[in-house]
């Protein structure tokens, strides 16, 4: 395997300033054009990948993916670095992926589930594992430094919920004694790597299936309370893919029923109470099903875009309108600032230039 990650790493550790000078800017001016049109210029082309992990790291991207497969693009230069992780005999299907300003962490679908981070030597390091036959984990985020979590589907009578208190070391499955009693049939979608969203402290998490609820936690995962959504719930493929919360009150959840991409009823919802209660919008009006929804930064939780293999959809208004954008399709997306993202698919990653 490539030496990838001796570079990553001193990419993540320029970086951290970058991301500390962007949080300190709070007289940053809102955004307050309208976008009429996107320009989408493919990165990364490579029909053997599904990527539904990216994440953008100062102004590079990283992601991972199908067939063991992660790697980093440097902007400056306009280069990949991509390389291959195995496990035994098994080739992983990564799905999930997170950094901290000295690591990058991906996390495999599947069992056994497998979690890895950048070792010393270059290489990747597996920190976690779990062989549980019903082990799915759907998406990886942190709060800190040191404190993150991801969450999978139940393999008893709750979600699966794995925290970590050390940058990473070391994780920890919760107790369903600390955790809400799933719902019978009740699970999560790894389609973006954004069934999880974190404010400062808080976390919410995006349940969905035959059950599709908003998991809420003020205290970094140690203690947790459950809200219904109404979202369309009932079936194995509905309820919430995605979600992103813009600040500690507003939020937005999207899905539908992938089976079903043009259904376009009970699959967009928005809170402005922290998650406690939802309130559907733009009901049986466009977009129907989209795999991963992101707040523009600076947009002041109204201009927002969601994208899925049926394109890229757009609202300057909260959700309450949409505008398509474009056909091309989309697993993810993540914004570098509040006119140019990144999102990833189906044999691809592209920058988009909103404008």
């Amino acid at each position: 395997m490539k030496k990838l990650f001796p570079l990553l790493l001193i990419l993540l550790v320029a970086c951290k300033n970058e991301h500390k000078n962007t949080s300190e800017e709070a007289d940053t001016p809102k955004l307050s054009k309208k976008y009429t049109q996107v320009n989408i210029e493919p990165i990364l082309e490579n029909d053997s990948l599904g990527i539904r992990a990216i994440e953008i790291i100062g102004k590079n991207v990283v992601f991972a993916a199908n067939n063991g497969s992660y790697g980093l693009f440097n902007s400056a230069n306009k280069v990949w670095k991509i390389s291959t992780q195995e496990f035994d005999t098994i080739t992983p299907e990564f799905r999930s992926l997170a950094s901290t300003a000295n690591d990058f962490f991906m996390l495999s679908i599947g069992s056994p589930a497998l979690l890895y981070k950048t070792g010393d030597d270059g290489k990747m390091k597996l920190v976690y594992q779990e062989d549980h036959e019903k082990a799915f984990y759907d998406a990886v985020a942190f709060w800190n430094e040191n404190e993150g979590i991801a969450i999978g589907d139940p393999t008893d009578k709750c979600l699966s919920m794995i925290v970590t208190r050390d940058g990473g070391q070391n994780w920890e499955k919760l107790d369903c004694s600390m955790l809400p009693k799933a719902e019978e049939g009740e699970a999560a979608f790894a389609a973006s790597n954004s069934n999880i969203a974190i404010q400062g402290d808080e976390a919410w998490v995006l349940s969905g299936g035959v059950k599709s609820r908003i998991y809420h936690s003020t205290d970094k995962g140690h203690t947790w309370e459950v809200f219904d959504t109404p979202l369309l719930q009932g079936e194995p493929t509905q309820g919430g893919y995605s979600m992103d919360f813009y600040d500690a009150e507003n939020g937005i959840i999207i899905g539908g029923d992938y089976t079903k991409p043009e259904g376009n009823s009970g699959n967009k919802a928005i809170t402005s109470d922290g998650g406690k209660t939802w309130k559907l919008i733009a009901d049986g009006n466009n977009p129907g099903y989209k795999s991963s929804v992101r707040y523009f930064p600076n947009g002041d939780a109204k201009h927002i875009v969601a994208v899925g293999f049926t394109g890229i959809d757009y609202t300057s208004d909260g959700g309450e309108t949409w505008k398509n954008l474009s056909e091309e399709g989309f697993y993810t997306i993540r914004f570098l600032n509040d006119s140019t993202a990144y999102a990833a698919g189906k044999g691809r990653i592209a920058r988009l230039d909103f404008q």
